[in-house]
């Protein structure tokens, strides 16, 4: 596809407004900065050859207007179309739109010092809340996954096409002996099961994808905790698999938020 025609694309749309088209009714917009967006369907009629899988291979990734918000939308939207943005739409559109991957890493590598230093002060003992939030945005550009608002709990679902995904993040440089911990509700509820090895540097260290009902046939729960011990799933870990090498759709991302030995592994192995 031609990445010039497409900008040109996404130009030529905000250069008028479409209050008489049905545009407004799109659930996925393009976004190229916080002023220019574009309805997906509009490109897909204005490019030849467009198709959302593309920008996501070049590193797009879906964020959801419930999670990240949006004021300038809301006043795109209504400036573009001359109507309200209801409330019944804003929870069903999200958008695609290019992380800044440079501040990002750059932001990884300051945070992780800072980390540090409150280690060593003792004055940080548990800061897993960042963490977890940055391996579940690390799942989301590597397998090109949706975040949507959910509907069964209180917060956020993962989908990989029709697909529920559960998304787990193990924060440290080793894991705990009794494995990762998940809940079962969860991993029935899901089809899929992603676990997002994450070292104390903030990058990645392992990936696993395993299918859900095989998590639910293998391993016994412990009440409502089902416990996955890397001995058990090392044979799904990327660095020892290509099994699922198809669900990556950006093999970049995988490889930019890699540890050095874990990248030199996933191109030994994603490469045969």
């Amino acid at each position: 596809m031609d990445m010039d025609k497409f900008n040109s694309a996404v130009d030529a749309f905000n250069a008028t407004t479409h209050g008489s088209s049905d545009y407004y009714q799109d659930d996925v917009f393009i976004m190229l900065n916080e002023k220019n967006y574009a309805p997906l369907t509009f490109l897909k009629k204005k490019v030849e050859g467009f198709e959302a899988d593309f920008l996501i291979e070049t590193g797009f990734i879906y964020d959801s207007f419930e999670l990240v918000g949006q004021d300038n939308f809301q006043d795109w939207y209504e400036k573009q179309f001359s109507r309200k943005l209801k409330r019944s739409q804003a929870k069903k559109i999200l958008f695609l739109h290019l992380p800044d991957n440079k501040k990002i890493f750059d932001a990884i590598e300051t945070v992780n010092k800072c980390y540090e230093t409150l280690r060593d002060q003792r004055i940080l003992f548990n800061g897993k809340k960042l963490p977890v939030q940055l391996g579940e945005w690390y799942a989301k550009c590597i397998f090109g996954l949706m975040q949507e608002k959910s509907t069964s709990q209180r917060g956020f679902d993962f989908t990989l096409g029709d697909k529920r995904v559960e998304v787990k993040v193990q924060w440290g440089d080793a894991t705990s002996p009794k494995g990762v911990k998940l809940r079962k509700s969860l991993v029935d509820l899901s089809d899929y099961v992603i676990i997002i090895y994450m070292a104390k540097n903030f990058m990645i260290r392992e990936v696993c994808f395993l299918d859900s009902t095989y998590v639910s046939r293998k391993f016994a729960s412990k009440g409502h905790t089902v416990f996955l011990k890397d001995s058990e799933i090392n044979s799904y870990f990327f660095s020892r698999s290509a099994k699922h090498k198809d669900k990556v759709v950006n093999s970049n991302a995988l490889m930019k938020y890699s540890l050095p030995n874990f990248a030199m592994k996933l191109t030994e192995n994603f490469e045969k």
